[in-house]
This record gives structure tokens, sequence and C-alpha cells, in this order.
């Protein structure tokens, strides 16, 4: 156990994020599973993780890959069993993983018995009490209720048919058509929710992560909502359904339930805010224990702007007592080799340059600098499946095998998440690259051969498996795997102090410890620089030539 554990494991862990469908397929049907998950722990545990964090694997119809659940006590059976998932979570406990569950709250499915039933019933029924259903405006309720307008595209709003096959009510649904929202204003939702959790948690999960977590409440007007009207229309920082005060009481209830367990549970929020006080209100000591530094993830290349992301990160963390967490990329985002290769290399929502010219060479280089950077912060640190491998966007996939809904609802406009989906190589020279059992062998008793994985993997991963960058000097596993060991048993780094030290422009250097006896150097300056700072080094992300850090590059020094 890390020495910060005392305080909560939470505070220093290094998560990885599985996303279960493209992380190992273990019976062949060319989709991740529970089974691909559980065979793989040992390369985790190899890894030096200390928890891992599971996209949804609920029973779910996948219309969006499984953020639209239809039954959250259940096992999507494409991914395989709930005895399975308890297995999975010993195995994972034996080997010192912790394991975090993901709890998608807004919306669920519209398979789910509940809005079945509100659908069934018609209006006026209470079922539909559990959602947001109005009349629609104008002749005959035929236009949406409001303006508002879907996170995925198109309206908020779908029409449905009353059970005499008339045109119906509306029902409001922030994502896609098949996730309609829950309406958290009653009763019945936030008892079932508060269930939930004690359900995972009762199963030995550790934590639970909270999936659009500032989305729940909404303002029961529905009124239109012009963006630049916010401010007159609404109270003080009250937008109509993202951060509304009320939300904040639904986690302060969370939080006695995740404390009432003698080996607390963490409470983690996906929460996308630009105002960092409102988005430190989910950090209160009675409320969320950590939330995703989407800021950090979004970040230029640039020494100034980094350094600004991390004052002001621990700036706004350090009043509610909350570690920092630190992530480069998630299921939802660019990978950031593909970002980092660029010449602008923010990235925002609404800033996702997909196809812009890359340089997988330079992006390579500074995921290597960046990793280092992100695990010698103070807090936690998050690592998305594949990123340890150095693997990019998959930019080119064919338009007959996308699956994400953005896809769909932009008509093409939007390529999606897909991109970053892709199924990881494990070994061989050649797609399925051992991502599925029985991959590249005869078929199997049954006569099963391997199914092709759910999306295409680039044949030139073959370069980047796990097979072939196990014990290759200089690979990006190996980099993963001994700056994990070096943070592991290094007391300075997890949660603690960071100290900036003197450096020329375009260094960032600072010490961690009490004094500071560990620091990190990165050069983002475009020359190479002499170190700024004195000590031995003990990991590079690059070389060291004739004591000169290169450009793009970073490095541990005991001192």
């Amino acid at each position: 156990m890390r020495s910060h554990e005392s305080a909560g494991w939470w505070r220093s862990a290094v998560i990885y994020q599985i996303y279960p469908r493209s992380f190992a397929d273990g019976n062949g049907d060319g989709v991740g599973d529970l089974a691909g998950a559980r065979a793989r722990l040992p390369y985790l545990a190899r890894l030096g993780v200390d928890a891992v964090w599971f996209n949804p694997w609920y029973a779910s119809p996948q219309a969006d890959a499984g953020y639209d659940v239809a039954d959250y006590r259940a096992i999507d059976p494409v991914f395989g069993t709930l005895a399975e998932a308890r297995q999975l979570i010993r195995e994972a406990h034996a080997l010192g993983i912790r394991i975090i569950v993901d709890v998608v709250p807004n919306h669920c499915s519209d398979r789910h018995p509940w809005f079945r039933a509100a659908l069934e019933r018609g209006p006026g029924a209470a079922e539909r009490e559990l959602f947001w259903f109005r009349p629609g405006r104008g002749p005959g309720g035929d236009r949406p209720p409001n303006d508002w307008q879907s996170i995925f595209g198109g309206s908020a709003w779908t029409r449905t048919a009353n059970p005499d096959g008339t045109p119906g009510e509306w029902y409001l649904h922030l994502f896609a058509a098949e996730q309609p929202d829950l309406n958290w204003e009653n009763p019945q939702v936030r008892r079932e929710f508060e269930d939930v959790l004690r359900f995972w948690f009762d199963r030995g999960a550790d934590g639970v992560r909270i999936d659009s977590a500032a989305l729940l409440t909404k303002d029961r007007r529905l009124a239109d909502f012009d963006p630049e009207d916010a401010p007159t229309a609404y109270p003080p920082n009250q937008h109509p359904y993202t951060d509304r005060d009320d939300v904040h009481e639904i986690y302060r209830s969370w939080r006695a339930i995740a404390d009432s367990y003698p080996d607390k549970r963490a409470l983690i929020g996906e929460v996308w805010l630009p105002d960092a006080q409102r988005f430190a209100n989910y950090l209160r000591p009675d409320e969320l224990h950590t939330a995703f530094n989407f800021a950090f993830l979004g970040c230029a290349w640039e020494a100034a702007a980094l350094r600004e992301v991390i004052d002001e990160t621990l700036a706004v963390h350090a009043p509610v007592g909350a570690p920092a967490t630190w992530v480069l990329s998630n299921h939802d985002v660019p990978r950031h080799v593909t970002r980092y290769g660029r010449a602008d290399t923010s990235f925002t929502l609404e800033h996702r340059q997909l196809g812009a010219p890359t340089d997988i060479t330079l992006g390579t280089r500074r995921a290597r600098a960046a990793i280092l950077l992100s695990l010698a912060l103070p807090g936690s640190t998050y690592i998305y499946q594949g990123e340890e491998l150095g693997l990019e966007e998959v930019e080119d996939l064919p338009d007959a095998v996308r699956q994400d809904p953005m896809f769909f609802r932009t008509a093409g406009a939007n390529p999606g998440r897909d991109g970053c989906r892709v199924p990881l190589p494990w070994s061989g020279q050649d797609p399925p690259f051992g991502f599925s059992a029985h991959a590249g062998q005869a078929p199997d008793a049954r006569g099963a051969a391997a199914a092709e994985p759910w999306l295409p993997q680039p044949q030139g991963w073959k370069e980047l498996t796990v097979e072939a960058q196990t014990g290759a000097p200089g690979s990006m596993l190996e980099l993963y795997r001994a700056a994990l060991a070096l943070r592991r048993k290094s007391p300075q780094l997890g949660d603690g102090p960071l100290t900036w030290l003197p450096a020329p422009d375009g260094v960032l250097a600072f010490g961690r410890g009490a004094d500071a006896s560990f620091a990190c150097v990165v050069n983002v300056s475009g020359a190479p620089v002499a170190l700024p700072v004195a000590g031995t080094p003990v990991l590079c992300s690059g070389a060291l030539e004739s004591g000169l850090l290169l450009n793009d590059t970073a490095v541990w020094l005991a001192r």
C-alpha cells in the first residue's frame, strides 16, 4: 500500500481506464469483455497501476456504447455476467488493484423498464414523472417544447406516439434519443441511484465514476435557452441544465453513503466546467472526492500555458482539501499522441481538429514527456488504455464501420469518438493483434474462430503491440513501466507539496516533497537546454546529450 493511503487511496492513485469493448476479447466474438479483462489483469499489475476504472458494463442496447443503461444491476451479455464481474473484482483485489465502476445518472436507456412503462401508460401517468415528458408547441403540438439542443447534435427532444398510435408528448434527451433524461426532482429517482451505489459497493467496487455529473438537475420551467441571454434569463450562474446549485444536495447524499463503508469508497466526477470555482464546489469535503481535470487535458503543449493550468488546478483544489487529477486522454477525446503532433496542440469539445495534419513522431516525443510531467504532479493520474503503447487516433475509419451516435446525428460532420476506441494490439504481425481469443489460430473445439474486431485496427500497429514493446529499450510501454515503478517507491510523488524551481523560459522545473528532493524538468522551449536543476537523472523521456535536455523531453532527478 502507498504511504498516502491513510488519507484516501484516491489522493495518489494511478488509475487505468478500460473501455471494455476495446481492451481484450476473451470469447473471440470481436468485442472486448470481462473474460478478456480478467486474463489481462497480470499485465495491469506489471504495468504498476493502483486502480482500474471500467466504462459502463451494464445491460444496454449499446446505442451509445453502454452509456444507455437498461439495467444498472446487470452486466450486458456482450461483456459477460454479474458473477464474472464479482470474480474480476476479487481477482483485481488479490493483485492489489482497486476497481471503479461507471455510474450514468443523467439518463438511462429507452429500453429501461421505467421508460417502457412511461410510454405504455401514456400522458399523465406517474411513470412519466420519472422523466421530462412535455406536450409540444404549435398546432397539434408538432414542435419541440423548447429549443434545447442535444450535445450529440440536433434537437434535445423526441416525440412519442400515444398508446393508441396518435402523436404524443415529447421527452427530453440531452444526448441521443435512446437516452431519455431522468427527472431528479422525483424522489424515486434519487432512491434508485442511492441503491445502485450500495449495490456495487456491496459487491466490492472501490469507487464510482459519475458520468455527466453536472447535468442531473434542470430548470423545471424548460424555457428556451440562448447562451448569450443566460446572465439575465436565469439566476446568477444558473444554467437551465448544467451545473445548477441543487445538484450538490445529490452528491452530499452520495458522499454519506460512500463514507458509511469501513473502507471508504471514492466518488469521482466527470465535470466539464469553464469556471474553476464552480468546478471546485463539487469537491467540497462532503461531496465528491475528485473530479477529472479537463483543463489540463485540453491545454496546449506550451510551457506558460501548462504552468498556468497547473497553478490554477492546485489553487482551486487547495481550499476544499481535494487532490488534483491529471489526465491526457480518454474515450471521448482524440488521443494525445495525435493532438500533440499538430501545429495547434490545444483541445476543447468545440475544437477537436479531427483530421488536422499530424506529425506522429513529434506527438509521440511530446507524449513521452507529458506522462513524466503528469506522474510527477501532486495528486492522482489517469491512464487511458493504449496510451502506454503510444497509440494514435485512428482518423481514417470507413464511414461504414463507425458507431458513435455523434457521427450519425451530425450526418458525418462530426466523425465522433470511434477513433480513440479502436481495440488494443497485444501481439502478432497482423490484426486483430491478439485482441481476440483464437485470433490467428485454427477454430477451437466448438468450431469457433475469432471474429473481426468491432472496429478495424491499423496494420501499422504491429510495431506498437504489447509483445513488440515488452523488453524493448526505449519503448513507450517500458517508459510507463519504469515511471510507475519509480513513482510507487518515491514517497515524494503522489499527493503532497510542489515547489517551482528557477528555470529558463520555455522550461518547467519543480520539486516534490517537503525538501524538493525529487525534481521534474520539462523542456518545451524549442531548443536543447542545460539542466537548470542539480541532481542525478533517474528517468528521462528521451536522451540527455552532453548534459543537455532536448526539446520536448522531460527528466526526473533525485536531489
